[in-house]
């Protein structure tokens, strides 16, 4: 994630997810509504995105970023905002009324104008404000840490089941890790907003991993986007090894608390 801002300090077993019934049903109705919508992975470019209506009030639809970006920065901003407030109350929660808090950490970010201007480019949508809001979901993203894997489902469910949260899309990077071996929750929300003229809903990214996942994707980030530097055959091999190393280790400490009675 670019420009992070901190604001707090293999696998899932299939029988823990199986018994996670509300998120299950959630994300059934996400893939239902993934029919219907522009695919968000970064490896897939799209074309000729069709322009719907748009979450965010439009001051002017030609996107000029140099003008436009701190007017639209403020509503994703707010979103953000909105959502990383929920997750600190949960949190607060979690320290004052249990034996331990299923979230470590949560940090926060809003996509720079110039990686959102190289994303348009690269799927091929046309420069505006309004194909932006429609089909770039992760201009705003918060990430959320947490010490198991059972945590990250935990922590998804309760964030969904609050009424002002609408799960739009999931994507399950634990249970079907990228093949470099990502791992991580990602699901795009949007989260209602009020604002002088009235609500608006704000597409967020929440990405929700592991300590583990988390130290393997932070470090592989930094080793790949080396600019001067080209990643071997060989390299890409080693990384996806320690992924592996570090997702059996997840699945050893797993085992461990639901051991010890988690």
């Amino acid at each position: 994630m670019d420009e992070k801002v901190k604001v707090t300090d293999t696998e899932q077993t299939d029988k823990k997810v199986n018994e996670d019934t509300t998120l299950k049903e959630k994300l059934v109705e996400a893939e239902c509504m993934e029919a219907d919508m522009p695919e968000q992975s970064e490896e897939q470019d799209g074309t000729g995105a069709e322009e719907t209506t748009s979450y965010l009030p439009l001051a002017a639809d030609q996107l000029d970023l140099a003008k436009q970006y701190k007017q639209m920065m403020l509503f994703y901003e707010a979103g953000i905002r909105q959502l990383t407030t929920k997750l600190q109350i949960l949190n607060r929660e979690f320290e004052q009324s249990n034996d331990r808090n299923p979230i470590e950490n949560i940090k926060s970010r809003i996509k720079s104008a110039e990686s959102i201007a190289k994303k348009m480019k690269r799927k091929g949508l046309p420069m505006t404000l309004s194909c932006l809001t429609n089909n770039i979901y992760d201009i705003a993203g918060i990430r959320v840490i947490c010490p198991f894997i059972t945590d990250v489902y935990e922590v998804a469910r309760m964030l969904l089941s609050q009424t002002d949260v609408e799960l739009v899309q999931v994507k399950d990077y634990i249970r079907e890790p990228k093949e470099n071996g990502y791992r991580s929750l990602h699901l795009i929300v949007k989260i209602n907003v009020f604002f002088s003229d009235g609500m608006r809903q704000v597409p967020v990214e929440v990405q929700m991993r592991t300590i583990a996942m988390n130290f393997w994707a932070s470090t592989e980030h930094q080793l790949r986007y080396k600019k001067d530097k080209v990643i071997t055959s060989e390299m890409h091999a080693r990384l996806k090894k320690c992924a592996d190393i570090m997702a059996d280790a997840d699945y050893q400490m797993q085992k461990l608390a639901e051991e010890i009675h988690f």
